[in-house]
C-alpha cells in the first residue's frame, strides 16, 4: 500500500531575493492546505448537516474566546477570489477538505446535491486556474450523528460508512481529483480528541480533564486509531477496485509525527528512537 507524505516547510527567509522557485527540484508542488470547518463557514447553508465541532464550541469551557467558525474565512462564499489570489502568488495545487456533513448531512443515506455540486464549483475554478485540487475525506469533522449513534470512530461500524462516503466521493469527483488523502492527521485527532479531550469529541478520563463528560484515555485512543486504519484501508482498496483503472488517480493518508533522534549512537539509544518512530508515524 503506498503512502502520499504531506511535508510543511516553514522557511525564514532574509529577503525576497534569497530563494527563488529554481532553487527546487523539478516537479516539486508549491501549494497550500486548508480544512473544511476552519475556512468554509456557512454551517447552515446548503444543506450541510451537524459535525462534532458544531457541538463542541457550544459546551461550556471548551472554547477560552467562545469563538466558533460560523463564518471563518467565509470560503463557501468566497473560494473564487481566494483562488484568484492562489494564482496570483503562483501556486500549482491546492489542498482542501470536504466536509463529510456537506455530503451526507447525516453521515449516511442520500447525498446532498447542493453539498456536491460547491465541491463541484471549487474544483473547476481551481482548474480553470491551473491549480491542481488535492482533496481530503476526512479533518476531524465526524457527523454528529454517527457520534450520537453510536460513538464514531469507537465502533468498527464507521468502517463501512467511511467506504460508502469516500465511494461517493470518488464518484463525484475522481474524473478531476487526482489526489486524494483519506485522513489528515489521525494521530493528532486521536491524541487530541480521545486522550486529552481538548478536541472534538472531547472525551478523555475524567480525571484528565474536568470538561470530559465520557472516555477513558487509556483505552480509546488504540480504538480509534485502529479504526481509522481501518477505513483508510477499506477507501484505498475501492478507489483502487472500482476508480484506479478510469480515473488514474492517487489515494494516500496525511500522517503527523514528532521527530525523534538518538541520545547517542549507543545501540539501545538508536532503538529508542526507532520505537519512537514506529509509535508515532508507524
Amino acid at each position: 500500500m503506498k503512502i502520499i507524505f504531506s511535508f510543511f516547510i516553514i522557511c525564514l527567509l532574509v529577503n525576497s531575493e534569497s530563494i527563488s522557485r529554481s532553487d527546487f527540484p523539478e516537479g516539486f508542488i508549491f501549494g497550500t492546505a486548508s480544512s473544511a470547518y476552519q475556512f468554509e463557514g456557512a454551517v447552515d447553508e446548503g444543506n450541510k448537516g451537524i459535525n462534532i465541532w458544531d457541538t463542541f464550541i457550544k459546551r461550556p469551557g471548551r472554547i477560552l474566546d467562545f469563538s466558533n467558525a460560523n463564518t471563518a474565512v467565509d470560503q463557501y462564499h468566497r473560494f473564487q477570489s481566494d483562488i484568484d489570489l492562489m494564482k496570483n502568488i503562483g501556486m500549482d495545487a491546492y489542498r482542501f477538505s470536504i466536509s463529510w456533513t456537506r455530503i451526507f448531512p447525516n453521515g449516511t443515506g442520500e447525498p446532498n446535491p447542493e453539498g456536491i455540486e460547491y465541491y463541484n464549483n471549487l474544483i473547476d475554478a481551481l482548474l480553470e486556474k491551473g491549480i491542481q485540487p488535492y482533496a481530503t475525506l476526512f479533518h476531524w469533522d465526524l457527523p454528529q450523528k454517527l457520534e450520537d449513534s453510536y460513538e464514531g470512530f469507537l465502533s468498527n461500524r464507521i468502517i463501512k460508512e467511511f467506504e460508502r462516503y469516500a465511494i461517493t466521493c470518488f464518484e463525484a469527483f475522481g474524473d478531476r481529483v487526482k489526489h486524494w488523502f483519506t485522513f489528515n492527521e489521525p494521530h493528532g485527532f486521536t491524541i487530541q480528541g480521545y486522550d486529552f479531550g481538548i478536541q472534538a469529541p472531547g472525551r478523555c478520563s475524567t480525571l484528565l480533564h474536568l470538561f470530559c463528560r465520557k472516555g477513558k484515555s487509556s483505552v480509546e485512543p488504540y480504538i480509534v486509531a485502529h479504526n481509522i486504519l481501518l477505513s483508510h484501508a477499506a477507501a484505498y482498496h475501492a478507489y483502487h477496485k472500482m476508480f484506479k483503472a478510469s480515473q488514474r488517480g492517487k489515494v494516500g493518508i496525511a500522517l503527523d509525527s514528532k521527530w525523534y533522534e538518538p541520545h547517542s549512537d549507543y545501540e539501545e539509544d538508536r532503538a529508542a528512537a526507532s520505537r519512537a518512530m514506529d509509535f508515532g508515524l508507524g
